[in-house]
């Protein structure tokens, strides 16, 4: 039975980009690169997919869990060697494997399958993904003869000045018949200035053995772009980025500036959302259909219901229902969980806490570990003292209450439904269903005490 595999070459430790970090795993729009790969090679249905560790090679499992398989690299002898290391899991295989390295994070599921149907309508050995580089500087050279056929591929370091003018470069991607790579790499040499064993290597030992060797030219060089530096991370991340947000205007949302909107990939957004510049959306966050996100807020990992308005805020870990609104200027901590028809005004912060339908917290407010029932009037000012030095504590507000601007609710604390708190006022027992709690000292005037101010000013 005829398989498609695939080998992702994840074990360089990426020295270029200076950084304590395996290069694998920086971040494209929120995601590790080597996941960006993966995701890629998903969506083509293989029967087997090798990621090939070495450096980090827990962090790299780490992210990627069990939807791979693993081969370890445990000396950075090159590409050839790399994938050598797969060979006790793919030997026996008959049919094709993908060769895609894991620092090329703009790879795209339709070029692999593009590359793939070319590679068996050639009934090839081996086909090569090729790009036409601008700047072709540090990559492979296609050598062609004169009447097109691929003679070699030389890399960099190993081209005459001949060579290094041909723009035409290897993108590191590659099919290979699968039994025929394995046993081309077994012949591969070190003989060279790296002093390494090349995958490419495997292309002249297979037109040595007189088998078809083909190279598919993608039209777009940006999608083969490989990150070995932060400038390369930098450009890759505009390129992810503009594609992305292209996709979501397309399926009915509006960027006001997209330039300057940073969505990361995997999140939803519905149809007939307006956001607004400066808008950043990151990891799992989830938005329906009619929202209205203003300018310079930020969403991480929330999700909000249809018809929900947020304004100049910063949700984490939270969820927002039908219909309600929050900011300027708020903030959700995580798990807070915000009920339809909910307004939270100017600067209110909301931290593992839940409130019901129809709830106002106008402004100025920390609501933490709290459950706030239905139709709550909370005043400005008011402040849910849920902490004693070690202890988190929780306050439970029932329906129709009305909390007085400037209190203290200080937890664990009951305020029944239908009772009403006293503006000013410390509460440390429970309020009593239709009672009204007061809890401040007594006002006392002083006469004519301005008279004895030292520096009243002038009468």
């Amino acid at each position: 039975m005829s398989t498609r595999n695939t080998i992702i070459l994840a074990a360089g430790k990426g020295t270029r980009m200076k950084s304590k970090l395996y290069k694998v795993l920086h971040k494209v729009c929120g995601k590790a690169m080597v996941d960006h790969v993966l995701t890629q090679v998903e969506k083509t249905n293989m029967d087997k997919v090798v990621t090939i560790v070495g450096y980090g090679a827990d962090d790299v499992k780490a992210t990627l869990g069990d939807r791979t398989q693993y081969a370890l690299q445990a000396k950075q002898l090159g590409t050839g060697d790399a994938v050598l290391q797969a060979e006790p899991i793919l030997k026996d295989e008959e049919g094709t494997t993908l060769i895609v390295s894991g620092d090329t994070p703009l790879f795209q599921a339709q070029t692999f399958e593009d590359l793939f149907a070319y590679h068996e309508a050639k009934h090839a050995a081996a086909t090569i993904l090729t790009s036409v580089a601008p700047d072709p500087t540090g990559y492979g050279r296609i050598v062609r003869n004169n009447i097109g056929i691929v003679e070699k591929i030389v890399e960099q370091k190993d081209a005459n000045s001949e060579e290094q003018e041909i723009h035409e470069i290897n993108t590191g991607v590659y099919v290979f018949d699968n039994k025929k790579l394995f046993a081309a790499l077994h012949k591969t040499s070190n003989d060279n200035a790296q002093g390494e064993y090349y995958l490419t290597d495997v292309v002249e030992i297979l037109k040595h053995d007189g088998d078809i060797v083909a190279a598919y030219k993608m039209a777009d060089f940006d999608e083969s772009m490989g990150v070995n530096d932060r400038v390369a991370l930098a450009n890759a991340t505009k390129i992810m980025r503009d594609r992305i947000n292209e996709q979501h205007m397309r399926d009915g949302v509006t960027l006001i500036d997209p330039a300057t909107t940073y969505i990361d990939a995997g999140v939803k957004i519905g149809a007939d959302t307006i956001i607004e510049p400066g808008v950043q959306l990151k990891g799992n966050t989830v938005i329906g259909d009619d929202c209205y996100i203003g300018s310079h807020s930020e969403l991480r990992n929330t999700t909000l219901a249809d018809h929900v308005t947020v304004t100049s805020s910063l949700l984490e870990d939270s969820d927002m229902a039908s219909g309600s609104n929050i900011g300027p200027n708020s903030h959700l901590r995580p798990e807070s969980h915000i009920g339809p028809k909910v307004h939270l005004g100017n600067f209110v912060e909301v931290k593992k806490a839940t409130i019901g339908e129809g709830t106002k917290v106008g402004h100025l407010t920390y609501v933490g570990n709290a459950k706030l029932g239905k139709n709550i009037n909370v005043g400005c000012g008011v402040v849910f003292v849920n902490y004693d030095g070690k202890n988190k504590h929780e306050t439970v507000v029932g329906d129709d209450a009305f909390i007085g601007s400037n209190s203290n609710l200080v937890a664990p604390l009951d305020v029944a439904d239908h009772s009403f708190i006293a503006a000013g006022s410390t509460i440390t027992d429970a309020v009593n269903q239709y009672d009204m709690a007061i809890a401040r000292e007594r006002q006392t005037n002083k006469p004519n005490y301005y008279q004895k101010l030292p520096y009243r000013g002038e009468d």
